[in-house]
This record gives structure tokens, sequence and C-alpha cells, in this order.
């Protein structure tokens, strides 16, 4: 476990965040008092999955009917 200051976080805070990243434990402190711990987030998932809803979704026949005239005339507008 690393601790630093609140002012010294301030001055090498983007070196903080890659020790932090690296797996280091950072702790901010006032003083000699620990206030906060630095770490990184859970790194979101990136593009789609194919075929995630497979499975989930259904249609029946009257899903491929025409629309009744008065809600086709909506979309026509």
């Amino acid at each position: 476990m690393s601790q630093t200051t609140i002012h010294a976080a301030k001055t090498y805070l983007s070196r903080l965040i890659q020790r932090a990243c690296d797996g280091e434990d950072i702790v901010i402190a006032r003083g000699k008092t620990p206030l906060v711990r630095l770490v990184p987030v859970d790194a979101p998932e990136q593009g789609r999955r194919f075929g995630s809803m497979r499975g989930r979704a259904r249609t029946d026949e009257a899903f491929f009917e025409p629309l009744p005239a008065e809600e086709q005339d909506g979309w026509n507008q």
C-alpha cells in the first residue's frame, strides 16, 4: 500500500492513476489521516455481442400482417 498526501496527489495524479491501474493500492491522505483509496474501475464491455438476444424475443404470425389503415396513415405523415 502506498500513501500520498492530497498535495502530492494533485501534482502527480496521472502517475498515481497509472500505478493504480497497474494494481498498486494507492491511498490519499490529509496529513497522516487516510481519506480515500484510488482504484481502477472495471472497463465497460466493448462493442456489441451478436446473438445476445437469441431465444429471448418471439414473434407470431400477426407480426408479419400489414398494419391497419389508420396506423399506416400515421407513418406516412
